[in-house]
């Protein structure tokens, strides 16, 4: 595997080292005061960076995945300052966007957030594997978050890439865009898997080593095959799209055959995250649930039937997710 993109590719790892370090003096020259440091976290980040053939005879190659960075801000800033930082890297992120030719994301977060996010499977696979980009480094601002063993994540990790992989496939349903049908369809894939892993107490940090204890325990090398798709992309997806959806709808009943009761509890906490953020009840009979699960539920109705995503739970997977 190389630094950044996986294989052996050195002039993608040089190119994602320079635009870093690009990106990074274009965050300097800023001066965002709240900005305690920078990395670059993703796939790219852990060493497991797409790369697609470019030109005739795959001669040359690209980066096929976006870049995903992470600005966490200094300890005392509050949520309100995440949205001005935001908008403050929005010319980085526009101007790396078009030199690159893949998206360049931000995602903003404060110190308080990040530890109460802990156990996120997005926060782990971040103090698992990143780049310092600016600012202060990485291992001084993590510093005192527990890197979680992958066995450990809990079960609602497995439900929130269920909800998520499947609007991205309800999504795909929609569209006319042949790459972003083949780039969802594949998300749906390994999505199904990780929540299959993670639900079982098997999930892994290393894509790699996921395909190997996926295949192990399940079989059908679908899954080892999405994993290879995302490191070397092409045009036609790893499967069609019924098969993905009958991926998706298996793996959500072995996730839910592995959850205690606890999960379904209803709490005043689910209750009132729902109604601060949509400030509406919703259906009585899920409500008090916490959103993921109802969200997740919803979906899966639209799964089964291979319905479109109505207009309310969109926007409902759009604020939970």
């Amino acid at each position: 595997m190389g630094r950044y993109v996986a294989g052996d590719l050195p002039e993608l790892d040089r190119l994602v080292e320079e635009a870093k370090d690009g990106i990074g003096r274009d965050i300097d020259s800023l001066g965002i005061r709240e900005v305690a440091s920078v990395v670059l976290g993703g796939g790219y980040g852990r060493g497991e960076g797409g790369a697609m053939p470019q030109g005739a005879g795959c001669a040359q190659w690209r980066l096929s995945n976006d870049l995903d960075f992470f600005a966490i801000l200094r300890d005392g800033a509050g949520e309100r300052a995440c949205g001005a930082v935001a908008r403050a890297l929005e010319s980085v992120s526009r101007a790396w966007t078009r030199k690159l030719g893949i998206d360049v994301d931000f995602a903003v977060k404060t110190p308080g957030r990040v530890r109460r996010d802990r156990e996120r499977l997005m926060v782990q696979e971040l103090l698992h594997g990143f780049a310092d980009v600016a600012g202060e480094k990485g291992e001084k601002i993590f510093a005192g978050i527990e890197r979680m063993d992958a066995s450990r994540l809990p079960w609602m990790e497995a439900a929130r890439l269920l909800m998520n992989r499947g609007a991205g496939l309800l999504l795909a349903l929609e569209s006319g865009d042949a790459e972003f049908v083949a780039r969802n369809i594949n998300k749906c894939v390994l999505g199904a898997g990780d929540a299959f892993l993670i639900a079982h107490g098997l999930y892994r940090y290393r894509a790699v080593e996921r395909a190997s204890v996926y295949e192990a325990r399940c079989g059908g090398g679908l899954y080892a095959s999405a994993v290879q798709w995302k490191f070397r992309p092409e045009k036609d997806p790893v499967c069609d799209w019924e098969r993905a959806r009958e991926t998706w709808l298996a793996a959500k009943a072995g996730v839910c055959a592995a959850a205690d009761g606890s999960v379904r509890r209803r709490s005043l906490a689910s209750a009132a995250r729902w109604l601060v953020r949509r400030r509406t009840v919703g259906d009585v009979s899920t409500f008090a649930l916490d959103p993921v699960l109802r969200i997740l539920e919803r979906i899966a109705v639209c799964v089964e039937s291979r319905s479109a995503m109505p207009a309310d739970l969109r926007r409902d997977w759009e604020i939970f997710n």
